[in-house]
This record gives C-alpha cells, sequence and structure tokens, in this order.
C-alpha cells in the first residue's frame, strides 16, 4: 500500500494557484458592471410596474421579488459563468499540464480522484469569489428595502451552484483532454454556447428533439427561477457532474495507455446513463417559490392527494402551441406534484390549415372508468371536472393563501457606485495583496513526503 500524505496541503496548494492566476481576478472585474448594470435595469422595471401597483392590491399580486430582481440579476451572471468561468476551472489544470508539472504531480502519493477532488474544491471556491457581486446586489436590493423571501432565494443560489459545479467540471474536463489551454478553452466554450444553440433550436419540440432539448445546459436552471427545488433535477445534475469528475480522473495520468482510457471512460459513461435513467423517474419535487406559483392551493392540494386511481391527460395539441404552453404551466406540472399516478400523452398533431379538424385542441380527461372533455387549459375549469370524474365534493376556498406581493419604487443609481467604483476598487486591491504574500511553505506538498 502506497503512503498516503495529508490534504490539506494540496488543497492549500490548489486555492493559492487558482486565486493568484488572472483569470480568477479578471472575470471579477467584468462581473461586477455586468451583474450591477443588470440590477439596476431591474430595479428601474420593477419601480415602474410598482408605481400603479401601490394604489391597487390587486396589481401588486403580480409584483415578486423573484421574477423582477432575482432572475434578470443572476441572470447576467449566468452569463457570465457560462462564457468565462470554464477559462477560471481550465487553469487549475491546463496550467500545470503545459509546464509538465502534472507529470510530477501524479507522482506523489495522491489518488487521481483525491487531486481531481481537490481542484474540483478549488473551483467551486473560484465560483464563490466571482459570485460575489451578485451576492452584493442581494445586499443592495436589501437596503433599498425591498422583501427576499429565503427559501426562494436560497433556492436560487443553490441552482446557480450546480450551474457553477457542471461549468467547472465541463472546463476540468476539457482540460485534462486537451494538449493546451487554447483547446481546452475552445471545447469547453463550444459545449457551453454550444447548448445555447440547442435550447433555442429545439425549444417547444416533441420526441427526440425534445429528449436533445434536454440536455441543454440552460433546462438546469429554470426551474430554480421558478422557485422549485426538483430532487430528479439535482440528482441528474449530481450525475453529470460525478461522470465528468470519473472521466477527468480516468483520462488524468498521462503513462495510460489511450485505449485503457477509451474503455474506462465507455464505463464510465454507461454507468452515468443508467443514474441519469433512475434520477428521471423520481419526480419529488418542493415548491419553495413565495406565491407558490407551483402548486394549487392548499385545500386542493389535500384533495387531490387522496385521488389514488390512475388519472391519464391525452392532449391533442403540438409540442409547441401557446395552449399546451400554458396548460402545461397552469396544470399539468401541478398535477403530477400534487396526484400520486398521473399519466400525460400528448398526441402532436399539427392543425390541418385546409381541413381543420374539430379534434384538435381537446383534452381528454380519464380517471378509473370515467371519462370527459375539455378545451381549457385554466385550472378553475379544470379542477373541478377532475373532482367530478372522481366522485368527490370540491374544497372550500382557502383563505390568507393569497400573494400579496411586494411593490417598491426605488432607484439603484447610486448602487452603480459600487458595482463601477467601490467593489472593483476592493478586488484590485485584494489581488495586488495576494500576488505579493509570499510563497505558503506549509502548502508544498512535497514537504516530508518523498515521491
Amino acid at each position: 500500500m502506497p503512503p498516503t500524505a495529508p490534504i490539506g496541503p494540496l488543497l492549500a496548494k490548489e486555492l493559492r494557484e487558482i486565486t493568484a492566476g488572472r483569470a480568477l481576478w479578471t472575470m471579477l472585474l467584468l462581473v461586477c458592471p455586468l451583474v450591477g448594470y443588470s440590477f439596476a435595469q431591474a430595479v428601474s422595471l420593477y419601480s415602474e410596474s410598482s408605481a400603479p401597483a401601490l394604489q391597487s392590491p390587486v396589481l401588486a399580486t403580480s409584483l415578486s421579488p423573484l421574477d423582477g430582481i432575482l432572475v434578470p440579476t443572476f441572470g447576467s451572471f449566468y452569463v457570465a459563468v457560462t462564457l468565462l468561468f470554464p477559462f477560471v476551472a481550465i487553469r487549475v489544470l491546463g496550467q500545470e499540464k503545459e509546464s509538465g508539472a502534472l507529470s510530477l504531480l501524479v507522482q506523489f502519493p495522491y489518488r487521481p480522484s483525491t487531486l481531481i477532488a481537490t481542484k474540483f474544491c478549488a473551483v467551486l471556491a473560484a465560483w464563490l469569489v466571482v459570485s460575489i457581486p451578485a451576492l452584493s446586489a442581494l445586499l443592495a436590493w436589501a437596503i433599498l428595502g425591498g422583501h427576499l423571501a429565503a427559501s426562494e432565494t436560497l433556492n436560487l443560489l443553490f441552482g446557480h451552484l450546480l450551474y457553477g459545479g457542471l461549468v467547472g467540471a465541463i472546463g476540468l474536463f476539457a482540460a485534462v483532454i486537451s494538449d493546451n489551454s487554447a483547446t481546452a478553452a475552445i471545447i469547453a466554450l463550444a459545449v457551453t454556447i454550444g447548448s445555447w444553440v440547442l435550447d433555442f433550436t429545439l425549444a417547444g419540440r416533441s420526441g427526440l428533439s425534445a429528449w436533445l432539448a434536454q440536455l441543454s445546459l440552460t433546462q438546469t436552471l429554470r426551474p430554480f427561477e421558478q422557485g422549485l427545488l426538483s430532487t430528479g433535477l439535482v440528482l441528474r445534475i449530481v450525475a453529470v457532474i460525478g461522470a465528468l469528475a470519473a472521466l477527468t480522473v480516468v483520462w488524468l495520468p498521462p503513462g495510460t495507455p489511450v485505449r485503457t482510457k477509451i474503455i474506462r471512460s465507455v464505463s464510465c459513461v454507461l454507468v452515468v446513463v443508467v443514474a441519469l435513467t433512475v434520477a428521471a423517474q423520481v419526480r419529488a419535487s418542493v415548491d419553495l417559490s413565495e406565491d407558490r406559483r407551483n402548486s394549487f392551493s392548499s385545500a386542493d392540494e389535500r384533495l387531490l392527494a387522496t385521488l389514488r386511481r390512475p388519472l391519464i391527460i391525452r392532449i391533442n395539441l403540438a409540442a409547441e402551441d401557446p395552449r399546451y404552453i400554458d396548460l402545461r404551466r397552469n396544470v399539468l406540472g401541478k398535477l403530477e406534484r400534487a396526484l400520486p399516478d398521473v399519466t400525460v400523452v400528448l398526441a402532436n398533431e399539427r392543425p390541418n390549415v385546409a381541413n381543420p379538424s374539430d379534434a384538435y385542441g381537446q383534452i381528454e380527461y380519464v380517471y378509473g372508468d370515467r371519462s370527459d372533455l375539455s378545451r381549457s387549459t385554466s385550472p378553475r375549469e379544470i379542477l373541478p371536472l377532475l373532482y367530478a370524474l372522481a366522485g368527490v365534493q370540491p374544497p372550500a376556498p382557502s383563505v390568507g393563501e393569497e400573494y400579496p406581493g411586494y411593490p417598491l419604487v426605488a432607484s439603484a443609481d447610486a448602487m452603480l457606485l459600487w458595482f463601477f467604483g467601490g467593489l472593483p476598487l476592493l478586488i484590485v486591491l485584494a489581488w495586488r495583496h495576494i500576488r505579493r504574500l509570499p510563497p505558503d511553505k506549509g502548502s508544498r506538498i512535497h514537504q516530508g513526503v518523498k515521491p
């Protein structure tokens, strides 16, 4: 059994190297004005919508800080992570590979999995650093008097953390299979930007196109932006991150034959395919949005949970039809969360303009041995239909669950001084301080360890 070395010095070395490089600090400087401008624009639009809502409680219910402030602000951060963060992650491994230090590093008594684990931890630490401007936007919103719901805010942060880990894992794998950092950057950006193209071109399609559209990286954040924590989605993201990390471990040792690496890579791919298939069957999710946009009322959900017989919904609509999109958002997604056994069958028949069919647009609901038809996409009409099929009385309307909304008229122009001046200045000072620090002798992984 080969001797083992402590992980602490290795992790300290990785953190020291990633903070000493220019990629991290350059990205951090670029994120500041990007997030700051998006935040100021979001506050401006939110204030315009809030002005009439201050006099009308009905209009106020449509004002959610999650939609109006958090999602637009973190949307700019998402763009920065997609385009710039691969360069930060690649540097963790690419520089050692180009200089030849990787060949020496693998000779020390560390397992390849330990080396990659510490590098991935350094990547996550780098993500935390580059998220400082976005986190400061949350503080700025609170200073302006804005409302933040803890559950939906933490859920959104968790989603972006998973996305950052996914992009970082892509960067590490691209670095280990490439001869230099430039090639690794091209590969990583081809994956991240290619996922945008995949999402735009295949959105609203069905069949194989719908399955391919789910491979887009943009799909990972959408449920979190709606305040939904999906267990299946989290498991799939973790499975892909684990697969990329495993592939990075396989391709890390320089002396291993390529044939052996390919065989091991195929095994990793097969394992992750099985894991993704199993995770896709997990439908458990939690609605963390304050306005309960992903759920029916509490009374309706309690009654729906008692309906144990299978419900089959046959939809005679095309996947790109706006009515199907409304039905999916307003009814189907909520039913799949509330009912124990729901099967949705999409006919996906396109309307024939020359010979229009009366059947197009019909939605058939089959519960046990009873069925009914409807063309509505509103839960106000569909829920009574389902209760009638089940032979139960609709519940009494819930009281006190109305979302109040949080209108706020404010200006974030003064906050731009922080994002364009104060925070960048602090970043530059921190960068200079770190570069002037003497090498940490305690972080030398070879200290006291013989390869």
